[in-house]
């Protein structure tokens, strides 16, 4: 009759542990990753008998040794169910490469520790320029109404602007004067006139000789 009562504490015990590890945790950040400035911490401590927590880092050649010295970053008097823990400023510290601990204690005495290791801070190296890297995506495309119009219009011809020529006026060949006298003309006027006068002289010379005969 004793051995149940056993078995039965034996059991119940069984499952406080494994829900005791099932409820303790560090999600942020992984092993491996680089830090830089502010990160947070993520995780969860909301285990039955919680009694105090404490968070932790330290380098990581020195995780191994008991003796380590361990560099608090938070301590806890009540369980947290997360998911951020704490921040970390990371400018605080040289860079390198540490661990971080989770220790929980409980009202039994038992400690649990949840590590994350080689945690690599770089907070004075640059940050790496991406490459990008060029995809060629042939996608057809329509033309547009515009560019349609654009096709089916006609050519269009540029017209030159002509330039001007300066043209002088010709010079008109005035009409003959009639009024104007030739060589020959004068000739003949002064012909036609003696001949005139010496006629008009023989008529009145013989008026005259008429008149002294009567």
């Amino acid at each position: 009759m004793l051995n149940l009562p056993i078995a039965m504490l034996k059991f119940f015990l069984i499952l406080a542990l494994l829900f005791q590890d099932s409820t303790i945790a560090l999600t942020s950040p992984t092993s491996g990753e680089i830090l830089r400035g502010m990160v947070e911490i993520q995780g969860r401590m909301d285990a039955p008998n919680f009694t105090s927590a404490e968070l932790a880092f330290t380098y990581s050649t020195a995780a191994s040794d008991p003796a380590a010295a361990w560099f608090t970053l938070q301590t806890f008097s009540q369980p947290t169910a997360g998911p951020v823990l704490t921040a970390w400023d990371t400018t605080t510290v040289t860079d390198g490469d540490y661990d971080l601990r989770l220790r929980v204690n409980f009202q039994d005495g038992t400690i649990q520790d949840i590590l994350i290791t080689d945690l690599k801070i770089r907070n004075d190296e640059p940050l790496p320029t991406p490459t990008p890297t060029a995809t060629l995506t042939a996608t057809p495309t329509l033309p547009s109404f515009s560019q349609f119009n654009a096709t089916l219009a006609p050519p269009s011809f540029s017209q030159e602007t002509p330039t001007p020529i300066t043209t002088f006026p010709t010079a008109t060949p005035l009409p003959t004067n009639p009024a104007t006298l030739t060589v020959s003309s004068i000739f003949t006027i002064f012909w036609q006139s003696a001949a005139l006068i010496l006629s008009m002289f023989a008529f009145f010379s013989l008026i005259l000789r008429l008149r002294k005969n009567i």
